[in-house]
C-alpha cells in the first residue's frame, strides 16, 4: 500500500471487532500509505454523546479519542467518514489530528419518496425536537410534524407537538432506532390524529435483542420501514415486512466521487 490512497470500510458494530480494526488503522499510515479514508457507517456509541447524571460516561468521546490516535498518512491527517452520527456536536470530540466527515444517508430516502405513488400527500414527522433540528432542512418541500414525549402523571406519553397529519401519508424520520418503543408510539398517535398511513426511516437499525419483531406483527401498521445496511444484521431484518433495505453503497460512492477519487 506504499504510495497508495487507502479507503478502509469498517464496522464497529461489536466490541469484538473494534480492537482488530483499530490495529489495522493504526498500521496503515506506517506502511507509507499516501492517504487514508476510514468509512465508519455507524458510530456505535449511539446516544451516549453526553451525560445527564454525574458518574455516567460519554462513550462517544472515548471512541473519538481512540480514532484520533490514527497516525497521519503522507498526504496529511486521516479522514473519518461517519453517516448520520447521533449528534453533530460529536465532531468536536475528535482531535485536530484527524478530519471527521459527517455525512448523511437521507438522499436514499429522498429517492424512495420520489417513487411513491402518493408522494403528493407525504408529510415528514420527527419523533422529537432533536430529530427535527437535525433533518428538517433536508425536506424543504414537505409538510413537517413534530412529536414529543410529555409527562402524564407517572407516565411519559408521545403526542403531536406541531403539525397536522390528517389525510397524510406520514414518514417518521430519525438517525437510529434502539428498541423502537418511542417510534411505535409516535406512529400510533399519528394514526389517531388522522394520518391515512405511516412509514418510517432510520439510517441505523440497532434493534437489540431482536426488538425489530414488534413491527412485523403489530397493532400499529407501518406501510414501509426503510433501514440501511450500516449494521450487519440489517440484511436479516429486511427479510421481514414492513422492513426494506437501502444500501449505503450509492451515498458512499457519491461522497467519494465528489472529493476523494478526484484528487
Amino acid at each position: 500500500m506504499a504510495g497508495k490512497d487507502v479507503i478502509f470500510l469498517g464496522s464497529f458494530h461489536s466490541p469484538d471487532v473494534i480492537f482488530e480494526q483499530l490495529s489495522v488503522l493504526y498500521a496503515i499510515p506506517r506502511y507509507l500509505a499516501k492517504s487514508l479514508t476510514f468509512i465508519l457507517p455507524y458510530f456505535p456509541t449511539a446516544t451516549m454523546e453526553r451525560i445527564e447524571t454525574e458518574g455516567e460516561v460519554a462513550t462517544a468521546k472515548t471512541l473519538a479519542t481512540m480514532l484520533s490516535s490514527i497516525p497521519s498518512a503522507a498526504r496529511g491527517p486521516p479522514h473519518i467518514m461517519v453517516f448520520d452520527i447521533h449528534a453533530l456536536q460529536e465532531r468536536f470530540y475528535f482531535s485536530h489530528t484527524v478530519i471527521p466527515r459527517l455525512e448523511s444517508a437521507i438522499p436514499l430516502l429522498q429517492r424512495e419518496i420520489q417513487s411513491l405513488p402518493d408522494q403528493d400527500t407525504i408529510s415528514i414527522a420527527f419523533p422529537d425536537d432533536g430529530a427535527f433540528k437535525r433533518f428538517h432542512r433536508m425536506f424543504p418541500d414537505f409538510n413537517t410534524i413534530i412529536c414529543a414525549k410529555v409527562r402524564d402523571g407517572k407516565k411519559r406519553i408521545v403526542t403531536v407537538k406541531d403539525g397536522d397529519p390528517k389525510g397524510q401519508h406520514v414518514i417518521i424520520v430519525d438517525d437510529l432506532v434502539m428498541t423502537g418503543g418511542t417510534l411505535k408510539q409516535c406512529g400510533k398517535v399519528l394514526l389517531e390524529k388522522g394520518a391515512m398511513g405511516i412509514s418510517a426511516y432510520v439510517t441505523h437499525p440497532v434493534f437489540p435483542q431482536e426488538s425489530w419483531q414488534k413491527f412485523t406483527d403489530s397493532d400499529v401498521k407501518f406501510d414501509n420501514f426503510w433501514i440501511t445496511d450500516s449494521l450487519p444484521h440489517a440484511r436479516d431484518i429486511a427479510q421481514h415486512p414492513p422492513f426494506k433495505l437501502l444500501s449505503l453503497c450509492d451515498v458512499i460512492a457519491d461522497t467519494l466521487l465528489g472529493f476523494d477519487l478526484l484528487q
